[in-house]
């Protein structure tokens, strides 16, 4: 016999399990937990999350997340201007700032082209980007996307601006398998695919 949950604790699942990697199972886990021996875990996250959605928003000049105007990397003016590392998602930045070797700046798409999802290039801030690639200074573009269909379809949209611009594009070597997700690369690997980076072909 099948057990019947309240609908909150039904809501409460069905939002979970909108959080990456979280099946039914993990959720239904996750949620009668908190509401059963952690209501105070519970009332201390509700809290955060709310706090971070008031405080947190999209840095104006590379679209990371940050408390204020600009992220941390954007005012930090002893980082190299000349490249700039484009990456789908803040975890992707964060990933590749944890290999300490690539010292410029970054653009965060936060997302990729998908079409079939209804993600175009206004989506994922295509046209902010247009405005970084056309400042003075900027010498190389690095692609750092995902290796699956949709990453290879926004690199090569991004490899078509820079282009039109005169932008030396690079992207990363190997390391980095075909169909993963840049933020799931230990840093190691990573970090040999970002100084073996080759030209974008």
């Amino acid at each position: 016999m099948q057990v019947r949950l309240s609908p909150s604790i039904e809501q409460l699942i069905r939002s979970l399990q909108k959080l990456p990697g979280v099946g039914q199972k993990s959720a239904q886990r996750m949620a009668l937990r908190l509401l059963g021996q952690r209501q105070q875990d519970a009332a201390d996250i509700a809290l955060a999350i709310g706090r971070a959605l008031e405080a947190v928003r999209p840095c104006s000049r590379c679209r990371n997340l940050c408390e204020a105007e600009f992220c941390q990397i954007c005012e930090d003016d002893g980082r190299d201007a000349t490249a700039l590392c484009v990456v789908a998602s803040p975890l992707d930045l964060i990933t590749i700032e944890h290999t300490g070797i690539f010292r410029g700046y970054y653009f965060v798409l936060q997302g990729l082209l998908s079409p079939i999802d209804g993600i175009g290039p206004d989506e994922i801030g295509l046209s902010e980007l247009e405005k970084r690639l056309d400042e003075s200074g900027l010498d190389e573009v690095i692609l750092a996307t995902d290796s699956t269909v949709e990453g290879a379809a926004t690199a090569h949209f991004i490899a078509e601006l820079a282009q039109q611009r005169g932008i030396r594009l690079t992207t990363l070597a190997q390391g980095v398998p075909m169909g993963g997700q840049l933020g799931a690369v230990d840093s190691i690997t990573l970090g040999h695919a970002l100084s073996g980076r080759k030209p974008y072909a």
